[in-house]
């Protein structure tokens, strides 16, 4: 006479719950939700003036989670399909930008097809999505002069968005996109002595430009526009227009800078509350959040974006295919670049281009295309090989 309990119907109700929720990481999740956590606390009190903003934060928040989750049910074999009809449709909104665009603060870059839409965001996936499809087409090339070959189309199915976001004008984006896609051309096999080659040759064409930026060249070559100039000199010394162009970082290096070790405490910083800090809650948030929780807050947020990041190069280490891994080590990476470029925007160590600090900043379009990223990463971790 069998008497063992029978467990097997609790087993087969805890075996179920798990092939429902296999496709979601958990450490990532875990990390995004403590990070959407602080964001919640930062926005609240940046936005105090503005009850509506907070309130659609959350919802932002809520939709980009959504919209990962989705994405971590979504095969892989399905994202390759995807590819090229995203990064198709993606150019024809932006010649469509390019010709019937809304224009707004000297800017062209607003589609309205029912709704106002922003097209280059959709090209920040579409990028790493289609060069990581094509470079799994052409599979390892060890001829040199078929190399060469892949890594022109490459560069070509990168340009060409690149330079239609960026005569919008929006160089953030442009910039943001065109990492992107470099990233999935380096993890692709770039050679290292051209990696260093075109490093080096960036430093000596930006050391040049700078020496030109006020002759017609910047103008007239370059197509500089006068916002544009006025940002970079700014970068070099933020004091040469102090109640314009350099008033933002200043605002926010005197916040960073007042938050000193522990901060000033919650809802209790001067430069946030008195509303000297301009785009408190979108770009500049970090400032905000700097000034009330000082260093060992911005260290703690920095140590949850690293693990963060980690853990999507973690994914990428362990792709099953060429296609995945590339995908997924240039999503992991975009989040990099959009750490860097906004800490060091707030720092006034890099040009205000209006980058947003992943899932704190506000803004719906930005939260989704983030949400999108972390949810690829997911569904290449689900469907490894194990």
């Amino acid at each position: 006479m069998n008497l063992m309990p029978d467990f097997s119907p609790s087993l087969g109700r805890t075996s179920t719950l798990s092939r429902i929720f296999a496709p979601i990481d958990g450490v990532m999740l875990f990390i995004l939700a403590l990070i959407a956590a602080i964001s919640v606390v930062a926005m609240y009190s940046a936005a105090s003036d503005m009850p509506h903003r907070f309130e659609d934060h959350i919802r932002n928040l809520t939709i980009g989670f959504v919209v990962m989750l989705v994405l971590a049910y979504t095969p892989p074999k399905w994202l390759m399909q995807l590819a090229i009809p995203l990064y198709v449709v993606g150019i024809l909104l932006l010649l469509g930008v390019a010709l019937f665009g809304e224009s707004s603060k000297g800017a062209q870059r607003w589609l309205n097809v029912g709704v106002r839409i922003q097209p280059s965001e959709l090209l920040k996936i579409a990028v790493p999505l289609m060069l990581a499809y094509y470079f799994h087409l052409t599979g390892v090339v060890h001829d040199r002069k078929r190399a060469i070959q892949v890594y022109l189309i490459a560069a070509l199915i990168l340009l060409v968005p690149f330079t239609l976001i960026a005569k919008q004008p929006d160089l953030g984006t442009a910039l943001l996109v065109a990492f992107a896609g470099a990233y999935v051309i380096f993890f692709a096999g770039l050679n290292w002595k051209v990696v260093v080659g075109l490093l080096a040759s960036a430093v000596v064409l930006i050391s040049v430009l700078l020496s030109l930026l006020h002759t017609s060249f910047a103008t007239d070559v370059l197509h500089l526009k006068p916002y544009q100039i006025k940002r970079i000199e700014v970068l070099l010394d933020p004091s040469a227009d102090p109640r314009g162009s350099g008033f933002h970082i200043m605002q926010a290096e005197i916040a960073i800078g007042s938050g000193g070790l522990l901060g000033k405490g919650w809802q209790q910083g001067t430069q946030a509350q008195l509303q000297f800090i301009p785009e408190r809650s979108t770009d500049f948030l970090l400032a905000v959040f700097s000034e009330e929780f000082g260093l060992v807050g911005n260290l703690l947020l920095l140590v949850l974006y690293s693990m963060l990041i980690l853990r999507g190069l973690s994914i990428a280490y362990g792709a099953s295919s060429r296609f995945e891994r590339l995908l997924a080590g240039a999503l992991s990476m975009i989040l990099f670049t959009y750490v860097f470029v906004n800490t060091g925007m707030v720092a006034g160590m890099l040009p205000v281009v209006g980058v947003p600090l992943p899932f704190m900043s506000y803004g719906g379009t930005a939260l989704i295309t983030l949400g999108v990223a972390c949810g690829m990463l997911m569904s290449v971790h689900h469907h490894r090989i194990r």
